[in-house]
This record gives C-alpha cells, structure tokens and sequence, in this order.
C-alpha cells in the first residue's frame, strides 16, 4: 500500500510564501502524476497543481497559476510545493495524492492521499 506523507503548511501572512512537501512510500516515479488539491470549510476539493513524474510536464490551476513551483527528490521520493504571494483565500487544508498516469483534475481520478495539511493565510 502505497502512502503519502506531507508536512509544511501552517500560518503564513498574506504576501508570503509556504512550502509543502509531500513524501512518498514506494511510489515508482515512472508514469505516475503527483498532484495537490486543497479543501476550504464549506467547499468542494479544488485541483491546485500537478506534475507529471515521467517528463516534468505542469499544470496549475487558475487559482495559483504564476505563483506555484514544483521540485522533486527523487532520492526520497518527495515531492515539494511552493507557493508565493499568498491571498487569504488561500486559506484550506492541502492535500497531496497520486495516481498511475497522466495528469488529471478531478479527486474521484486519484486514489492514492496525503493526510491533508492546514495553511492559514492571515496576518
């Protein structure tokens, strides 16, 4: 079974920057997308960013495109997400998740999760 562990997150003032990194646990990198999505209280899971582990291709959803980057560890299976000039709307619990193949937006299409990280953006 495959497990994914994430840190960072936590309270950040507007104008900032957050870093989450997402561990995984026998997860073979080829083929595989790794993505983030986040949940604010009384809202659906929304797609943020994704990678495609194979050759690097990105995509970023309209609500941090321009202020995200990707970097990977290969060594330790790791997956770190940086984000910039964070809004107060920003403000959800982070999750990272997995799947075999290309890269997707919709959560039902990942069946491999994090176990979700808050970030508060406030000052």
């Amino acid at each position: 079974q495959v497990q994914l562990v994430q840190s960072g997150g936590g309270l950040v003032q507007p104008g900032g920057s957050m870093r989450l990194s997402c561990a995984a646990s026998r997860l073979p990198f080829i083929d595989h997308t790794m993505a983030w999505f986040r949940q604010a209280p009384g809202k659906e899971r929304e797609f943020v960013a994704a990678i495609g582990l194979d050759g690097g291709s990105t995509l970023a959803g309209d609500s941090v495109k321009g202020r995200f980057t990707f970097s990977v560890d290969s060594a330790k299976n790791t997956l770190y997400l940086e984000v910039n000039r964070l809004k107060p709307e920003d403000t959800a619990v982070y999750y990272c998740a997995a799947r075999a193949g290309a890269i997707l937006v919709t959560p039902d299409d990942y069946p491999t999760w994090g176990q979700g990280t808050q970030v508060t953006v406030a000052s």
